[in-house]
């Protein structure tokens, strides 16, 4: 009976509490809630932002801890160092106003708390009838992502009533409990409406009443947006595209100034705030590759949901109807087509005003199916001004099924994940008896420490097709992918010694059966090349993609180098004429790398000592050999040097070191420099150039290669400069009497906004249609030899 009355003592200040609260909110105006949980007063965090504890919003007096270390990625204490702990099923009870749609977001950090194993941390969570995470592992999930902490954030539907119950419930399961750290409630607008199924326009989606979960908020092109840059004081954050950019060809960043104004007409601003309509994605600078890739963004989803992909669009650059128009796939299916492709300003009617279309997809369970694609190609019906396609921002949320339900599966941790975490916790094992013995004490690193500091940065264990692992997001919406953490021992930050979460964001996780598909087990007869590393292996993947894997000698310590290496590099590098590194297996100590395969050689193969077709001059341009790069420090200078021997590799026909020559002209770039000095560089140039290619190309390209050979790297140019110069030698080569634009550094404008204005003006001038007789056979042949990986329908 004493405990009946106390519990109703507890009930009735509660109410008495939350009515005082929800009174005393500015007249009707919701109230937003950020809750640091756990703490007893609350706080202010790195960005300015103030906490309040979570004391008023559960009715018991339930355990908190302390995170024994600050990860090094967490710039305050709070909200993350302090937790709210449940052994047992508890509710928040959080104030809200009726018919209102709201965001709630949940903030975890799986650190190590005082008499608790984070390991054993699994649980599930219910808002408003709701289920949001289920089986739920934190600690799993940041060892996945290589994450320091998670934020989950859903927009739940406007409800009947003035209270939100957010049930935190622990698993079945033995010394289970659930925590959190912070929660934020944030009252929004009704941003999501209806529409047409992609894939079924006999099927409509309907999300005005749905609840979603963000899985992705990006900024296409754009930097990091933090929550108090955010528009409508919804405190969304924002985050850069490139991890999710896929195949070789990934455009240009186009950024107009931050003068320049946004116009939201009828338009909320609190759709997307302005930085995010400032920068695009264009495809490129020439209008002949455009109309041979796709731009392409891929996702990991879960199975058997339905999402809602939106397309965020703002035209700073053109101005009429008909210049620009493209099409949009998802899933490979017609998202918006000719002859109703997308054309910004037919749907703005007018420069600097933002929209945003939406569309729906389910995602089916099946092998390869748990992916979100989108693809942008120019379309040609209508014979538009220019071929391009632009996008400025893309958002993806999950809508819940017909059970009310968010949760997906915890993600899977690879096998090198889990042995590099195994060897981690022995060394740590080695490392703290040692400590112990010498210093005396009984303290030790927690789990949660050896598990960040030492797993390989894989962010996914699958990002596209081929494998068997599930997670609710790919990379977090939000979150922190920084794999240092910080020793409560030493008090010193350690970084992972293996990948990094970019390049496995940028990598395809290939199963073991996958790769002895693709190469019919090893087959001798598909052998295309041997190496240092290993035997290089034709082989096919996907049912119809062609790939070369590369097998290494698994006893090699210098080949589990290489891999790596490989992998760390050559995934950053992304280029049209590029050999791609597409993915990599590790299982079963088999290490193997899988490219694109380029049927018709590499560069060198049709440069010199070969048979097969030599190139015309304006096929050298843009095509970068990977095995420079390499060779070469991952510095912006260095990479500039390696390009340099590489242009003077085209224009003379020959490698960069050929030791049969005489001494003084063994090594390519001293040779080139010599006669370029002394003004004879034409005496070594390719004979099947000679004659073809013009004075001043010769002369422009030349200086460009000179530049990028200069001894100390602050004399060399930026890759940018390189760029432009290398098109001024393509304009000079087509139009012998002058160019549209100047060479950068040579008397042109400085400033930055005459740079931007010209770089817009050749970008559109590349882009612009000419007529058929205009066309060469130079011109279109140049992608038959090396884009052997674009396809109209994406890849």
């Amino acid at each position: 009976m004493h405990t009946n009355i106390h519990a109703l003592l507890s009930l009735a200040c509660f109410a008495l509490v939350f009515n005082a609260l929800y009174v005393s909110g500015i007249g009707s105006q919701p109230r937003s809630l950020s809750l640091d949980c756990g703490s007893e007063n609350g706080g202010t965090d790195g960005d300015g932002r103030k906490w309040e504890s979570d004391v008023k919003y559960i009715a018991g007096n339930y355990p908190h801890a302390r995170a024994q270390y600050q990860d090094s990625s967490i710039v305050s204490e709070v909200p993350y160092m302090d937790a709210r702990i449940f052994t047992s099923e508890e509710t928040y009870n959080l104030p809200i106003m009726l018919k209102r749609r709201y965001w709630l977001r949940l903030h975890f950090y799986p650190s190590e708390y005082s008499g608790l194993n984070i390991a054993n941390s699994y649980f599930s969570v219910v808002a408003g009838g709701v289920t949001l995470l289920n089986n739920f592992s934190a600690s799993i999930t940041a060892q996945a992502l290589t994450q320091a902490y998670l934020i989950k954030e859903y927009s739940l539907a406007p409800m009947n009533h003035q209270i939100l119950n957010v049930t935190f419930k622990p698993a079945d399961r033995p010394d289970a409990f659930a925590f959190i750290n912070a929660i934020e409630l944030v009252p929004m607008t009704d941003l999501f409406g209806s529409g047409t199924m992609v894939g079924f326009a006999d099927q409509n989606f309907d999300a005005v009443s749905a609840n979603l979960e963000t899985m992705y908020r990006l900024n296409v092109a754009g930097q990091y947006i933090s929550p108090t840059k955010d528009s409508g004081n919804l405190t969304r954050t924002w985050y850069n595209d490139a991890p999710y950019l896929f195949g070789a060809a990934t455009g240009v960043n186009l950024q107009t100034n931050e003068s320049f104004k946004v116009q939201y007409g009828e338009l909320t601003e609190s759709v997307a705030p302005p930085d995010v309509y400032r920068t695009a994605r264009g495809m490129g600078y020439h209008k002949d590759l455009n109309l041979a890739f796709n731009l392409t963004w891929l996702f990991q989803a879960d199975a058997n949901f339905t999402y809602v992909v939106r397309l965020h669009f703002c035209e700073f650059q053109l101005t009429k109807v008909n210049q620009k128009v493209f099409n949009i796939y998802i899933n490979n299916q017609t998202a918006q087509v000719e002859p109703n492709a997308a054309d910004i300003i037919g749907w703005t009617g007018e420069i600097g005003v933002p929209t945003y279309k939406d569309y729906a997809v389910f995602v089916k369970d099946r092998p390869g199916d748990e992916e979100i694609r989108v693809d942008l190609h120019p379309a040609t019906y209508s014979k538009p001004e220019f071929y391009d396609a632009t996008l400025n921002g893309i958002e993806v949320f999950k809508m819940s099924d017909r059970n009310n339900n968010l949760a997906g599966p915890n993600p899977v941790l690879s096998e090198m994940q889990v042995q590099h975490i195994a060897k981690a916790s022995h060394k740590k094992f080695q490392t703290d008896h040692k400590t112990l013995t010498i210093v005396g004490t009984a303290g030790g690193v927690g789990f949660f420490f050896v598990a960040a500091a030492c797993i390989a940065a894989y962010r996914r264990k699958k990002i596209i097709p081929g494998f068997d692992s599930h997670t609710s997001s790919w990379l977090p919406v939000y979150g922190n992918s920084h794999t240092g953490t910080k020793s409560t021992i030493s008090g010193k930050s350690t970084q992972s010694g293996h990948l990094s979460s970019l390049a496995q964001g940028l990598c395809r996780h290939f199963t073991l059966p996958e790769i002895l598909r693709a190469t019919k087990n090893f087959d001798d007869s598909n052998v295309i090349g041997v190496g240092g590393f290993g035997k290089v292996y034709k082989g096919v993947i996907d049912q119809t993609t062609k790939v070369a894997v590369k097998r290494s000698n698994p006893q090699s310590e210098q080949g589990v180098n290489e891999f790596m290496t490989e992998i760390e590099m050559l995934s950053k590098l992304r280029h049209k004429h590029l050999v791609s590194l597409i993915g990599f297996c590790d299982e079963d100590g088999e290490m193997c790398l899988v490219y694109d395969y380029m049927a018709l050689g590499t560069m060198r193969e049709h440069l010199y000592n070969t048979k097969k077709p030599r190139l015309s001059w304006k096929q050298s341009f843009g095509y970068l050999d990977p095995e420079y790069f390499r060779r070469q420090q991952l510095t912006e200078k260095s990479d500039v040097y390696s390009f340099g021997v590489v242009l003077f590799e085209a224009l003379c026909g020959r490698p960069a070191l050929n030791p049969n020559l005489p001494k003084e002209q063994v090594s390519l770039a001293d040779w080139a420099l010599h006669c370029q000095r002394k003004g004879i560089i034409e005496d070594i140039i390719d004979p099947h150039v000679k004659g073809k290619i013009t004075t001043e190309c010769l002369k422009k390209f030349a200086d460009t290669a000179e530049k990028c050979l200069a001894e100390s790297g602050p004399e060399r140019p930026n890759m940018g400069d390189v760029l432009w110069n290398l098109e001024l030698a393509l304009q000079l080569q087509d139009n012998p009497e002058g160019s549209k634009h100047s060479s950068k550094g040579e008397g042109s404008e400085t400033s930055e906004e005459s740079i931007r204005n010209r770089n817009l003006e050749m970008h559109y001038s590349n882009l612009s249609l000419g007529s058929n007789s205009e066309k060469t056979a130079e011109s279109d042949d140049s992608g038959d030899i090396f884009s052997q990986i674009v396809n109209p329908k994406g890849r």
